[in-house]
């Protein structure tokens, strides 16, 4: 028997991808990268998925958003994305907002804020800045305590590790 898939733009469907997120994210953490997971989906499909890979690629830009609109780009055939939306744990820093106008997306969708970078109004206004050429339509707070559980982890190991030796 097949499952019936969430309605499109529905809280289960947005909390369906969202979770594909966090499972991304947990790889992140497993590689002891900090766990920031990305989905890009379009008519209900997954077309590309990625965690942040800065320090394994040693490449500043390798960011879970990054990682995967390149995917997403190259699967489709064309660096525009606008009929794609991104589920991501967290909000998007300034140079992933830039890459998101730039693909056109046409939805974005995270978990956790970020006060220090966040690039949709917490830290920066870069998503949807009124002088840009694109808007993308912002749904913000999914899943916000499971995507922030996960980023809390992460530091709290990091912190532990200079006491173990």
């Amino acid at each position: 028997m097949r499952r019936k898939r969430p309605h499109a733009g529905s809280v289960a469907h947005d909390e369906a991808f969202m979770r594909r997120a966090l499972r991304e994210a947990r790889r992140a953490l497993e590689e002891d990268e900090v766990p920031v997971g990305a989905v890009v989906v379009r008519e209900g499909r997954v077309v590309a998925r990625a965690h942040n890979r800065p320090i394994h690629l040693k490449d500043p830009s390798a960011h879970a958003e990054i990682l995967a609109l390149r995917r997403a780009a190259c699967k489709l055939g064309n660096y525009r994305l606008p009929d794609c939306t991104l589920y991501v744990t967290i909000e998007p820093c300034a140079m992933c907002a830039g890459a998101i106008v730039q693909g056109r997306l046409r939805r974005v969708v995270f978990g956790a804020s970020d006060p220090k970078a966040g690039a949709s109004g917490s830290a920066l206004t870069v998503l949807n800045h009124p002088k840009l050429n694109h808007q993308a339509e912002i749904s913000r707070g999914l899943l916000t305590d499971d995507c922030a559980a996960i980023l809390r982890e992460f530091f709290r190991r990091r912190r532990m590790k200079p006491q173990q030796r």
